[in-house]
């Protein structure tokens, strides 16, 4: 079985191959720098003998390479023993080992930042990347911007990048090595060994052809590294290949975790540009420098609820005044109020009404407000008879809308006329 070799020679892009097999959706090649999907991190893409690489996976350790046909489907026109030319695609590839690297380096982050942090995945995507933080300590904002400062950091610093393998038993007895069997499928199963990836050990890079006791300390398993897991996937050799790191968004997909997503790249790059300016922006509106934004949008937030709260005192008062003056009219015996009001909602038109209605003891028997604006709309309070939902309806069958209440308090909407129309209608009946 032909394992992929691009986890420990990352930097091959092109290479020569045999094909050993082809099935019925994928060919089998003698040896393959091709990445294989595996624990959150895409297959390579690429092409072999000039036709493209749809997919790569894994089937028992064995690499199987999916090729595209023009149709959009898979096709395997190669022969057993054929000889074949392979390119891997080199910007995703080169994107993959960033991003898979920054992970590593982000988690460490957190592990600087957070008591009892454990790992819950990741996933690499053409635009971000997220990583899976199972910690019961609040990752607030504050935590979020420290996470990033931390990661670019030691991208920074210019940490080394190194993998090699180690027993099992030894990578599990190391508090400092991180695990996630459910997303790093196939890196411990039924072996003796685990490759570990360690963020600030050794400077050689791949560790392969060092003995366990060798490579355990390369690997700097006694914690003095950056950040050490548990990982099959590829990685640059040094964390300034990553380039800037831009801390997106924080969610909670559920089971006790809090999901990080970044971006690394020009992705980010655009990101940390639209904030900047942005900021910039806010800024000069407020007449402040950058750091003093906060305060000031705190300040103007504090001024603006201030005004909200006058605002609608005064609103509160001009319509209690509109609805004082209403005209008073004679209907069937009956004493009615009616009035159109322009720049108030049916909700306070209502709330204002019936408790108007309720503190006169001399008040109206009926009282019935149109709505003037876009959407007409009429509002109805009586003393119960006649009742408020019967006015609505005869309202609504006249003039369109729908509509509904009680007996004392009832309101319509969509009215298929204009407010005069509607006061027209309730005078003149």
């Amino acid at each position: 079985m032909t394992g992929s070799r691009a986890p420990d020679d990352p930097s091959v892009r092109t290479f020569s191959a045999t094909v050993d097999r082809v099935t019925d959706d994928a060919v089998v090649l003698d040896e393959t720098y091709f990445y294989a999907a595996s624990g959150g991190q895409p297959a390579d893409r690429g092409f072999i003998d000039g036709t493209a690489v749809a997919d790569v996976w894994d089937v028992d350790g064995e690499v199987h390479h999916g090729l595209a046909s023009p149709e959009g489907g898979l096709e395997s026109e190669f022969e057993p023993g054929q000889e074949v030319e392979c390119i891997v695609d080199d910007t995703f590839r080169t994107y993959c080992m960033r991003a898979h690297t920054a992970s590593h380096v982000l988690y460490g982050a957190g592990r600087r930042l957070f008591d009892d942090l454990g790992y819950g995945g990741f996933d690499i995507d053409d635009r971000k990347v997220r990583v899976d933080f199972a910690t019961p300590s609040d990752v607030d904002d504050d935590a979020l911007v420290e996470l990033e400062r931390l990661t670019n950091r030691a991208v920074w610093d210019s940490y080394p990048v190194s993998w090699g393998e180690v027993d099992v038993e030894t990578a599990r007895d190391h508090e400092a090595v991180a695990f996630n069997t459910k997303t790093e499928e196939g890196v411990m199963a039924g072996a003796d060994t685990v490759r570990i990836v360690t963020v600030g050990g050794d400077t050689r890079g791949n560790l392969g052809e060092l003995d366990t006791e060798e490579a355990k300390e390369a690997l700097a398993l006694d914690g003095s590294a950056w950040d050490a897991a548990a990982c099959g996937g590829t990685h640059v050799s040094n964390t300034e290949e990553i380039g800037p790191v831009e801390v997106l968004s924080r969610s909670n997909p559920g089971e006790g975790l809090t999901r990080i997503e970044f971006a690394v790249g020009p992705v980010g790059i655009r990101r940390d540009a639209t904030v900047h300016r942005a900021a910039l922006s806010a800024a000069r509106e407020v007449d402040v420098g950058i750091e003093e934004l906060p305060e000031a949008v705190a300040r103007l937030a504090e001024e603006n609820d201030a005004l909200s709260e006058e605002l609608e005192s005064l609103k509160g008062e001009v319509l209690e005044a509109r609805l004082s003056s209403l005209e008073t009219v004679d209907r069937d015996g009956a004493r009615w109020q009616v009035g159109a009001v322009e720049g108030f909602g049916p909700n306070e038109v209502g709330d204002r009404l019936q408790s108007q209605i309720a503190s006169e003891d001399d008040g109206p028997d009926v009282a019935a407000v149109v709505g003037d604006g876009d959407a007409p709309f009429v509002v109805v309070a009586t003393g119960g008879e006649p009742a408020a939902g019967e006015v609505v309806e005869e309202i609504t069958d006249q003039f369109g809308g729908g509509g509904g209440g009680g007996p004392t308090f009832a309101q319509g909407g969509g009215l298929g006329a204009d407010p005069e129309e509607v006061l027209a209608w309730l005078r003149g009946k």
